[in-house]
């Protein structure tokens, strides 16, 4: 009966959003945590490399060990996380690093994290988004391995492979071994998109490879070492545990949220063509129940009927754009995302279509679109008119070759 209760909250709260009323903050933060991704089971029978402690137990014994870890580093059904799981086998984990969002996932989107201890383990979490995002030689000191365990959900602009190279050169200068723990790509069934100009390099993309990659965190690694892109091009000694049972053509559901704003299957698999929208004025429903579903603004009433209204969600989304205010937009939350897997490509339509309905042009981009895209190219393709296909076709030869790279560093079909 609770269940049932729960979800009716749930789609009470989705469509008071959808008719642009906002609710409680904390009623709606409490039910956004409540019903996302944690409940969902491992699909197709693949298995992680963390879930596979009999491959790398033996080698972390007597070691002293640092973590790169977020709430995504678990372990088993129960969904341990995976510095507790090991604590309690009597590993050594003497120090843990927190990507954005921090160690335990507590805070919102591109908030400063502050290094601190776990109040559960005792063990100093050092944050590697804020005032710096490489570790220093005297984090590292005594550390004979780093493992680094974090899903990541297969684009340029998700910041989690930014901690890895970081985290990867400091290795490497540091002399200090990197285990990672493979995850599968949610997105790994394709690669698309304008190859990054490094011109244009940021935390949100800092290699020359395409928004979308098609490569698990441990082949990526492979590519960041074998691409000589770490500092001075040093090279990081890695140990890889593979996930089992896994290709890149399989589809695969999280078992826990990725970070706080893709909180369902729906929007990691939107994500790769609706996250453009971050470098435009509109709302990406940060601040509702469903992000990276919908996109929308104030001045798009009269020309799309569906509405929502973003509200403040203490460490998920403070501060959501068009904070308060009732925004119009388009609606992806029943978006056939198999359309996405049969087309191989990311979905530029959302974006060209708006903007061409956009009452005030000149105010639609914002200096953040520049970084997303990686190229001061696709915005300007876009406001001179140009069609998708003479987009896509400038994307070229870049993304052919980077296909073709990409090969010496696949460890799954």
């Amino acid at each position: 009966m609770k269940k049932t209760v729960t979800v009716a909250a749930l789609l009470l709260l989705n469509m008071a959003l959808a008719c642009g009323t906002p609710p409680s903050a904390g009623k709606l933060t409490a039910i956004y945590k409540k019903h996302s991704l944690t409940k969902q089971q491992p699909s197709n029978g693949i298995i992680p490399a963390a879930d596979q402690t009999q491959l790398y137990l033996g080698y972390l014994k007597g070691k002293k060990i640092g973590m790169v870890v977020n709430p995504t580093s678990i372990i088993g059904n129960r969904k341990t996380t995976v510095v507790d799981s090991l604590v309690k086998r009597g590993i050594k984990i003497k120090k843990i690093f927190g990507p954005e969002h921090g160690f335990r996932g507590n805070a919102s989107d591109g908030a400063d994290v502050k290094s601190t201890v776990d109040k559960k383990t005792g063990i100093q979490v050092v944050s590697l988004y804020g005032a710096k995002n490489k570790p220093t030689p005297e984090d590292l000191k005594g550390l004979d391995l780093l493992i680094f365990d974090i899903q990541d959900v297969g684009t340029r602009f998700y910041t989690y492979i930014s901690t890895l190279h970081y985290i990867m050169e400091a290795c490497a200068e540091n002399k200090v071994e990197l285990m990672v723990l493979d995850r599968p790509n949610p997105n790994g069934y394709f690669v698309d998109g304008p190859v990054l100009d490094t011109a244009f390099r940021s935390f949100v993309g800092m290699h020359p490879i395409p928004v979308v990659h098609g490569m698990t965190i441990a082949e990526y690694a492979q590519m960041i070492n074998g691409e000589g892109w770490l500092k001075n091009k040093v090279k990081c000694k890695l140990k890889i545990i593979k996930v089992a049972n896994y290709n890149h053509s399989l589809p695969y559901t999280l078992p826990i949220n990725p970070s706080p704003n893709l909180n369902t299957q729906q929007s990691i698999l939107l994500y790769p063509g609706i996250c453009f929208f971050e470098g435009t004025t509109l709302s990406l429903g940060r601040g509702t129940t469903f992000p990276f579903q919908v996109a929308g603004h104030p001045l798009l009433k009269g020309i799309y009927s569906f509405s929502f209204t973003p509200v403040s969600m203490p460490g998920i989304s403070d501060n959501p754009p068009q904070k308060n205010v009732e925004c119009f937009g388009i609606d992806l939350r029943n978006y056939d995302t198999q359309l996405l897997r049969k087309s191989g490509k990311l979905n530029l339509s959302w974006l060209m279509d708006v903007y061409q309905k956009f009452p005030q042009k000149d105010k639609f981009f914002n200096a953040y679109f520049t970084k997303l895209a990686g190229t001061d190219q696709l915005r300007k393709q876009i406001e001179t008119g140009m069609t998708e296909a003479a987009i896509r076709n400038s994307w070229e030869p870049a993304l052919s070759q980077f296909k073709q790279t990409r090969k010496k560093y696949l460890l799954y079909n």
